[in-house]
């Protein structure tokens, strides 16, 4: 990403979230986003993703400058290479454990969706809880259909916002194992936004915000 700012409001309401913020993150890197609340993390996560729009600056996504897409071109760009795991897991209510994992694949017109769903659902240790829906699982569980829902096309960069923030410590751990598991045996390059510094460290680098600055 070059020169990438994100701006708020105007007059005496103008705020600035992100200012000039440049970044290259290499493929395969394992990489932690860090600082306290409001620091513009988050904000940040969202334009790499393209879910949010810059006031100014770029974002290439597998060589891509993704603000020269429109709205369509950007998600098909996503569903290519890019996974999201949502601290709030963002599961469909409607769908089991399994048609949730299975979204992504049928809306990439991929074959064998339902067996490699439920590969993916058994590598984290669902096998159980298949058809279960989302109000039936635990937090813990919902975050494993999220993870594999995020894994389970094998995408180039996985995205994770604060991915254990709603867990307890015990199974937050485990989740973090699993992210980690999955970006060894993928080669996807991970990058997390946290406020855990244990987790942090455990990424092969770190990257602190401030202020909407990288300090």
């Amino acid at each position: 990403m070059h020169a990438l700012t994100k701006q708020v409001g105007a007059g005496d309401t103008h705020l600035t979230i992100l200012q000039d913020i440049h970044l290259q993150i290499n493929s395969g890197e394992t990489v932690a986003i860090i600082g306290a609340s409001g620091s513009g993390k988050s904000t940040l996560l969202a334009l790499l993703a393209g879910l949010d729009l810059p006031t100014s600056g770029k974002v290439y996504l597998d060589q891509v400058d993704i603000f020269l897409l429109d709205e369509d071109q950007r998600a098909a760009l996503r569903s290519k290479v890019l996974g999201f795991v949502f601290q709030s897991f963002q599961l469909l209510p409607a769908l089991t454990a399994l048609e949730n994992v299975m979204l992504p694949l049928e809306l990439a017109n991929t074959d064998q969706a339902s067996e490699k769903a439920r590969q993916l659902l058994t590598r984290v240790g669902l096998t159980q809880r298949l058809h279960h829906y989302p109000k039936q699982l635990s937090g813990g569980e919902q975050q494993r259909v999220a993870i594999a829902r995020a894994f389970v096309t094998m995408p180039k960069l996985l995205l994770a916002d604060e991915p254990t923030g709603n867990l307890d410590a015990e199974t937050g751990e485990q989740i973090i194992d699993l992210m980690f598991e999955l970006n060894r045996e993928q080669g996807t390059t991970l990058v997390l936004v946290t406020h855990d510094e244990t987790l942090s460290q455990r990424c092969s680098r770190q990257i602190r915000l401030s202020h909407g600055k990288i300090v």
